[in-house]
């Protein structure tokens, strides 16, 4: 299919406008000349040398990350910037990025992808930054533990602070650096909140309000969304796809 149409229906499935003036992510098409056809879709959580290196090997014409190329103020195209955006250039392979629309969406989201693995219902959205809200919440409908949950997530090496009931059933996930949204879930009275990264800060307010709290790693906890997006591009337009795995251990 053409370029221009797939990322004009991923501008408006992700509904990237609405996220405009809280992202400080450049999200969208941010690399890429000319329409073009696009056979091969590679993606992956992060825009860096090694994924547009092995989506070059994959024959991929589009990449499409959660973590982009560019935040905020420009920086210069010099050194490790130049080179990346010079392999991009040489492959001719073009870059979408989809940050917090990826996080918050209620069908491929991270969040909503994990609430759905772990078997939740009355999944809801949950946890507000700037306006929207990007997490999700829901309620088990059989007691869990937190290695069980770990585990159903793929979390490797999780940081996991046990404070809260020992039988789990009220779970609120943000992924990523979210720790602080711990305490949308203290608001809430949920007995455990997932995300991806744990700040040293929320230790003891865990442990003296007595909720689990479960990192299983930012990479780890944002490999659901771009997976979530690359089975529903395939499954609506035919689309040939590869997910590309490039974890970072933290």
């Amino acid at each position: 299919m053409k370029r221009d149409e797939l990322t004009e229906y991923l501008d408006g499935y992700l509904d990237l406008a609405s996220f405009n003036s809280i992202d400080p992510s450049s999200n969208g098409l941010v690399v890429g000349g000319s329409d073009k056809t696009v056979k091969r879709i590679a993606f992956a959580v992060d825009a860096c040398l090694k994924t547009f290196s092995l989506a070059s090997e994959a024959g991929s014409d589009l990449l499409i990350v959660h973590h982009g190329l560019f935040w905020g103020a420009p920086i210069p195209v010099t050194k490790a910037h130049y080179t990346r955006i010079k392999t991009l250039l040489d492959n001719n392979l073009d870059l979408y990025a989809a940050h917090l629309p990826l996080d918050g969406h209620p069908e491929v989201g991270n969040n909503v992808v994990m609430a759905r693995l772990l078997g939740l219902d009355d999944i809801q959205p949950f946890a507000p930054y700037k306006g929207k809200l990007l997490g999700f919440k829901g309620i088990s409908p059989v007691p869990l533990d937190p290695a069980s949950i770990a585990k159903t997530l793929g979390f490797s090496n999780p940081v996991i602070l046990p404070f809260g009931n020992k039988e789990i059933r009220t779970i609120g996930i943000v992924s990523g650096g979210a720790s602080d949204d711990v305490y949308a879930a203290l608001d809430e009275g949920l007995d455990c909140f997932i995300t991806g990264e744990c700040e040293h800060q929320v230790y003891n307010d865990c442990l003296e309000n007595k909720i689990t709290l479960i990192a299983g790693g930012h990479y780890l906890s944002e490999v659901f969304g771009v997976q979530a997006l690359s089975v529903h591009l395939q499954e609506r337009f035919g689309v040939e796809t590869v997910f590309l795995d490039n974890p970072t251990g933290l």
